[in-house]
């Protein structure tokens, strides 16, 4: 496989150069890669040699993709393939979503390794569910890099309360954001960039609604630049799939020329950024760095399944009829310093630090989770789990036949497999009309 390598001189003396660390980083669609880029490169500038798998079958990644975030390969491999990888490995990025986590540290705990990789996991963006869940997969990780303070408190409380160790948890900050956020600008707004979601809002119609509105701003402002930027091209996928694709929603519409649907990342437009709009994308967080304004767009309501909930101390919710006029928010301090205060180096920095200092000990904070109760139960699971020993229950057709016979089970279940939604009522009722002559 091609890997990038960035070795600098001056880091001879850290503890990669000295042991040649082999690395192992683990992603599956550009998130993910965009989360552990800055943790590989920094690892590199200290003489580490990096790997980057995608676990086959778990991953989307287009060529562009990885050429987008800054890698110049990923291998991909089967599952199988990526623990044998990791378990040769003196370190371990993973920044696979929350399950694989578990399954990778609980398959790597059934290792005798001595002392084993240092494992490195976190959460690629905001947290906006399973904020508990999400831990707990993690927590069988030697170094747990947590995003922000207010998230750090409730992962402490729940480690006490299930008295699981939480050496392992560090608070960094995302790895593609500064500890210090610029100045926000006060120039006039003449860029505007709309970070659009995969999944938020869902349904077409919602969508159709935001981008619309987002066009009408752009009519409304001759004199500003309104981009929108899809979460990726059409035919390319992310780990939330794309189902109303802005180019296919606003195919019939007249645009203003001053409108454009852009492929750019969210770093190289951010510069020239004056206001972004997003629902509840991390490039907000991307933007307040970069000293840009933000507004996260309120007209769809606050709810769970938007993921903006988790803004409401923000100050940064808007309408956009605020954001039309202008009625712009500035980011309430406390929030802002839950991400990005607490810490005096770059993200990437405190992580491999704390890395490195765990192979020149040879302490693996894992080790501690490991003897804890909750974590000895994760394994005895997913040890039943693989030995097929748990009870499953019948499949749709399996129940169907044990009701109503092999002959006529098997008939309704086809019919329930090939026949329109629509037809299905009027098929049964059909059905139990013929079975009333019988």
């Amino acid at each position: 496989m091609e890997q990038t390598r960035r070795t600098s001189p001056a880091a001879a003396t850290t503890a990669c150069a000295e042991a040649s660390v082999r690395v192992v980083a683990i992603a599956g669609f550009d998130s993910q890669l965009k989360w552990s880029v800055g943790i590989c490169r920094e690892l590199e500038s200290r003489g580490a040699q990096v790997e980057v798998l995608a676990p086959r079958g778990r991953s989307a990644l287009s060529d562009q993709q990885v050429r987008d975030v800054g890698f110049s390969a990923v291998r991909t491999v089967d599952w199988d393939d990526v623990v044998e990888a990791a378990a040769a490995a003196d370190v371990v990025v993973c920044a696979l979503a929350g399950p694989l986590v578990r399954r990778l540290t609980i398959a790597l705990a059934e290792r005798p390794l001595q002392p084993g990789p240092v494992v490195v996991a976190g959460w690629v963006g905001i947290i906006i569910e399973k904020i508990t869940a999400g831990y707990l997969d993690r927590c069988g990780a030697d170094v747990v890099a947590v995003n922000a303070r207010h998230e750090l408190d409730q992962f402490r409380f729940t480690a006490q309360r299930l008295a699981v160790p939480d050496e392992n948890l560090v608070l960094s900050g995302l790895p593609f954001l500064s500890s210090q956020p610029r100045p926000q600008r006060e120039t006039p707004v003449r860029t505007v960039l709309f970070a659009d979601q995969p999944t938020v809002p869902s349904g077409a119609g919602d969508r159709s609604y935001l981008y619309r509105r987002l066009v009408e701003h752009a009519r409304r402002h001759p004199d500003r630049e309104v981009l929108l930027k899809p979460r990726h091209r059409l035919g390319e996928d992310t780990f939330h799939r794309m189902h109303h694709h802005p180019e296919q929603l606003l195919a019939d519409v007249d645009l203003p020329p001053n409108f454009r649907i852009v492929y750019t990342s969210i770093p190289e437009l951010l510069p020239r950024t004056d206001l972004l709009l997003t629902v509840s994308s991390t490039a907000c967080l991307e933007a307040v760095d970069a000293g840009c304004r933000v507004a996260l767009v309120l007209d769809l309501g606050v709810h769970e399944r938007l993921g903006n909930h988790v803004f409401l101390d923000s100050d940064l919710l808007r309408t956009f009829d605020q954001i039309d006029d202008d009625d712009l928010g500035t980011p309430a301090a406390a929030w802002v310093d839950s991400y990005f205060g607490g810490r005096t180096s770059s993200s990437a920095g405190t992580i491999v630090d704390r890395v490195e200092k765990l192979l020149a000990s040879g302490e693996r904070p894992s080790r501690l989770v490991r003897s804890s109760p909750y974590f000895r139960a994760a394994v005895e699971l997913e040890a039943a789990r693989a030995a097929g020993s748990l009870t499953r229950a019948p499949g749709p057709w399996a129940r169907r036949r044990h009701r109503y016979g092999v002959v006529r089970g098997t008939v309704v279940h086809a019919g329930t497999q090939l026949l329109p939604p629509a037809l299905m009522r009027p098929v049964r009722h059909l059905y139990r009309r013929a079975l009333g002559r019988i």
